[in-house]
């Protein structure tokens, strides 16, 4: 079964959050219990002294029956299992519980093994080793405490007592507390960490979740419904680029993408459809050329012989009419370029000077004020000079037609461009721009301008000025782009690589 990128994301939070807060709930618990036993330890220590010292004064004077009485009474607070104290040969002399009196212990027991771990009772005993924790019936479990009982100078000294001098240790306070309660709250504060542990869990997984959903999983949805569009054919499809993080970056890469693609598309289909005109107007063109050339001739004849001013008009009209046919086949042999480029290092300048000139008449005609903005020590571009002057002459008087009768300027620009669409393209390109302050093209016309017949100049024009000019353009290895307002200008940008610096390469001499 495949799992979707989202719940494997998901999955892998969880489970490194549980991992995480397992652990860090796991060291709390412990930290949390030894703390409790640490506490309790303090007390019992407090408590063994305070015991000890309660009972000092009656055990100098020997006074077994308050010791007995103080014993019992400290020993049957609820929070004391038993308090006992132990001669040094192990026999049990006072006890809360009086059964125990007189009994011998075991020194392996849980008391003793602290101090007769070795065959012979240590004289002092660390505080830290004078605890312990056992199990009872019903698995209940205690915490006992022993308090070693010093002899003292008041005790051998004393004429009631026979202890000798060098005996270190007369006996041990062994207290014991149960450990009911404290096992209690640590079971309470083990339950208590541990739905923290799953709530804090349960939180950041939702957090986690919302997180991946707005910033990764929610885009690469997008993403991928956008690259089934497109897989369907559909190159206008985009997404939302809404961050400038990797997904932010994909996203406006994959813009990138459709956008170059619907270009290239465009181009392919542009080529496919020029390549097709372009034969079928090779063949028109050639079956056409010779039966015009013999109307032209035979009318033109009849045109210098007809006396009749009115029938003369007539003859007029089939001569006029027939040159524009003659005019329309030339075009298609244009644009069918059954001659081969020969391009060769040219400076486009050179070719705008050219054709300029031989446009200065129409411009004259039509009002229109011709500028010349370029850059000098421009790179030489790779081309056919006549065939870029065809395109910059089209360029000229489509834009000469397109200024209203009052007139307006033609700006003609070249310089070294600047690339933008990556390391593959040249990094010297020349850009040669056309721009007019005519009527400018109607929206619904752009996608339209370089299709073969399409004209918006009605009988006046063949329609086939822009599609030649974007073959030619298209056969430089060069780009063309337009942009226009209607009721404000034109703009027509060409692109064409240009040629590389040569390395210089430093000499020397001897």
């Amino acid at each position: 079964m495949r799992l979707r990128l989202s719940t494997k994301l998901i999955v892998a939070g969880g489970l490194a959050s549980a991992i995480i807060i397992g652990l860090f709930a796991f060291l709390v618990v412990e930290n949390y219990q030894s703390h409790l036993v640490g506490d309790l330890e303090g007390y019992a220590q407090q408590l063994s002294e305070t015991v000890k010292s309660s009972t000092r004064y009656d055990m100098l004077l020997n006074q077994r029956s308050s010791v007995h009485e103080i014993i019992n009474t400290i020993g049957r607070q609820e929070a004391i299992d038993r308090v006992r104290v132990y001669n040094k040969d192990g026999e049990i002399i006072y006890s809360s519980d009086s059964t125990d009196i007189g009994h011998m212990v075991d020194m392996r027991a849980e008391a003793c093994y602290g101090c007769h771990a070795e065959d012979r009772p240590l004289e002092s005993l660390p505080i830290s080793d004078r605890t312990r924790t056992f199990e009872i019936n019903a698995g209940s479990r205690i915490l006992g405490i022993v308090n070693p009982i010093y002899n003292e100078p008041s005790c051998w000294q004393s004429s009631c007592h026979a202890h000798a001098e060098d005996q270190k240790v007369l006996g041990v306070l062994d207290l014991t507390l149960p450990l009911e309660e404290v096992d209690r709250q640590r079971r309470a504060g083990t339950v208590l960490i541990i739905w923290l542990a799953l709530v804090v869990m349960a939180a950041i997984s939702v957090i986690i979740f919302a997180l991946l959903r707005r910033f990764v999983l929610r885009p690469v949805e997008l993403l991928v419904e956008a690259t089934q569009r497109v897989a369907a054919g559909d190159l206008s499809s985009s997404v939302p680029v809404r961050s400038h993080d990797e997904i932010g970056q994909l996203g406006a890469s994959f813009n990138e993408m459709t956008h170059r693609l619907a270009e290239a598309q465009r181009q392919i289909f542009q080529s496919s459809k020029l390549a097709s005109v372009g034969r079928l107007a090779a063949g028109v063109a050639h079956e056409l050329n010779n039966p015009l050339t013999g109307v032209l001739t035979y009318s033109s004849f009849l045109q210098s012989q007809i006396k009749d001013p009115d029938l003369r008009k007539d003859v007029d009209v089939i001569v006029r009419e027939t040159k524009r046919c003659r005019d329309i086949v030339a075009g298609l042999l244009d644009f069918s370029r059954q001659t081969p480029s020969a391009p060769r290092w040219t400076d486009i300048n050179e070719v705008i000077h050219v054709a300029s000139g031989m446009v200065r008449h129409h411009f004259a005609l039509q009002k229109t004020r011709l500028v010349l903005d370029l850059q000098q020590d421009l790179p030489a571009v790779n081309i056919d000079s006549s065939q870029m002057e065809q395109v910059v002459v089209n360029l000229l008087v489509n834009a000469a037609d397109a200024m209203p009768k009052r007139g307006g300027t033609v700006t003609v620009t070249t310089r070294l461009a600047i690339p933008h669409d990556g390391p593959e393209v040249s990094s010297r390109t020349v850009q040669l721009e056309v721009q007019d302050t005519g009527s400018g093209i109607a929206e619904r016309h752009m996608d339209k301008i370089f299709d073969p017949f399409f004209t918006t100049k009605g009988t006046e024009g063949t329609g086939l000025g822009l599609a030649i000019v974007w073959g030619i353009v298209e056969d430089h290895a060069g780009d063309i782009q337009v942009s226009s307002v209607p009721g404000t200008g034109t703009r027509f940008t060409i692109r064409l690589p240009a040629k590389e610096e040569e390395a210089v390469v430093a000499g020397s001499t001897n």
